[in-house]
């Protein structure tokens, strides 16, 4: 099965000044096999998310660099190396129709587009800058000869405070309305008269992003129509649901069941949840011993990471039946609730061998009243995070950062900065799935067991 994406194909020389970075305008005309059309989406998700964690991590911009170059070599290679800038316009294009349905998901890709393309331009040489603002249609001229003279001295002096090579005679300078390089202009890193700042060419990133940034943004406004007046029902039998199931997927291992740690004991379950259960699961268990009932959506999560971390189905049922019996009777238990744990097994209806959730389809589901499932960093007020928090043991310092993080929306890493405060240790890679910070947090219990005994 093939997928056709039509139109003109952006030329990819690279020799002779021309950008090996695409700037989108059109998709290119390629055919496309469905299982890739998928597969390089992933691939450049792992990117845009790698991103996201480290602008959320507050990394510097040489950092930053260096994370996106990194990532882009880890994530967007190809066998054959002239199919890599197929592979980019590719991946590109299927993400903007993935993440143009809603304003969350556009703003979200725009803003990690934007900031993908910024840290590829930095990379490039100066004739490819020239290459991409002569593409993207900028309008300034660079400054003349005589006019660089009479400046000369005040650019030097910009040059000096901020690091930079002193400019000579053959140093390109860019004349820009100020309110253009507004990020410059805070910094304190141009120089400006009679409302023009002077930007020299290893500067020009600054007033080529809105250009970028604009063009995509609108690009995605009518992307949104397209696919909300044609493509999505055209193509509901086959790039429909690939499509939105991307914008939710978890890109990880699935932790089915817990190879490593093998069964969790009914005896040792309550002293496991309170060491290595993260927050969304530690307050689910912690409502189910109190309430000794959870309503659908809190049995499905805590029931299927209850299975990922080890607990057989027999012990499942006994647990389940143990705190429900308590409120409804052993035999409505039997009637009404036995059915669904099984189900999670893949022992009843379709049989599906279900997975526990992901952090991303839990921060996106939608607790009602009395639900005590989803995501604590998001679904809590700041006064219930700060609670829960402190009763998981966080300090008072870590505590603050972890509840700027949860408002910022960046609620992965206020779960990861959970994570390292309670055990100690770092977690570079972030937190992605519950069960995943179960595992890392039985690893680092099992490691102090070994190093004092």
């Amino acid at each position: 099965m093939e997928v056709v994406i039509s139109q003109k194909k952006p030329s990819s020389a690279s020799a002779d000044g021309v950008s090996t970075i695409p700037l989108y305008r059109s998709a290119p005309t390629l055919e496309v096999r469905l299982e890739d059309f998928e597969r390089f989406a992933v691939d450049r998700l792992l990117v845009l998310r790698g991103i996201s964690d480290g602008l959320a991590r507050g990394k510097k911009p040489d950092e930053m660099e260096k994370l996106v170059s990194d990532l882009w070599k880890a994530n967007m290679r190809h066998p054959n190396t002239s199919e890599i800038i197929d592979k980019d316009i590719i991946s590109h294009f299927v993400l903007r129709l993935v993440y143009c349905r809603t304003e969350e998901l556009r703003k979200w890709f725009l803003s990690m587009e934007s900031t993908l393309f910024r840290y590829r331009f930095r990379l490039e040489t100066s004739d490819v800058h020239r290459a991409l603002m002569t593409e993207l249609g900028i309008p300034y001229k660079s400054v003349t000869n005589a006019e660089f003279e009479g400046l000369k001295e005040k650019l030097s002096q910009v040059a000096r405070s901020i690091g930079q090579q002193l400019p000579t005679s053959d140093t390109v300078y860019y004349k820009v309305p100020w309110e253009e390089v507004s990020e410059l202009v805070g910094s304190r890193r141009v120089f400006i008269k009679k409302g023009y700042a002077y930007v020299a060419l290893n500067q020009v990133v600054s007033f080529v992003i809105p250009h970028f940034r604009s063009h995509l943004s609108k690009a995605l406004v009518l992307t949104n129509r397209k696919w909300t007046s044609m493509i999505r029902e055209q193509e509901k039998d086959r790039l429909t649901p690939i499509v939105e199931a991307l914008s939710t997927s978890y890109l990880g291992p699935d932790y089915t069941q817990d190879k490593e740690f093998g069964e969790i004991s009914l005896k040792d379950i309550d002293q496991v949840a309170r060491s290595s259960f993260p927050l969304c699961m530690r307050h689910l268990f912690d409502s189910l011993r109190e309430d000794h009932h959870l309503k659908h959506g809190g049995r499905i999560q805590l029931g299927l990471f209850l299975k990922g971390v080890g607990l057989k189905l027999d012990d499942a049922l006994a647990f389940w039946k143990a705190e429900f019996s308590q409120k409804v009777g052993a035999e409505r238990f039997d009637k009404e609730y036995a059915y669904g744990i099984r189900h999670n097994f893949g022992k009843e209806g379709k049989r599906t061998d279900y997975t526990p959730f992901s952090c991303q389809k839990i921060i996106l589901s939608t607790p009602g009243v009395g639900d005590h499932h989803g995501c604590p960093y998001r679904h809590f007020s700041e006064e219930n995070l700060r609670a829960a928090l402190g009763k998981m043991g966080v300090g008072s310092r870590e505590l603050e950062q972890v509840v700027e993080k949860a408002k910022g929306r960046h609620y992965q890493l206020a779960c990861t900065l959970t994570f390292e405060a309670i055990h100690g240790a770092s977690c570079d890679s972030g937190i992605n799935h519950p069960n995943q910070y179960f595992k890392a947090s039985q690893n680092i219990l099992k490691e102090k067991k070994q190093s004092t005994a």
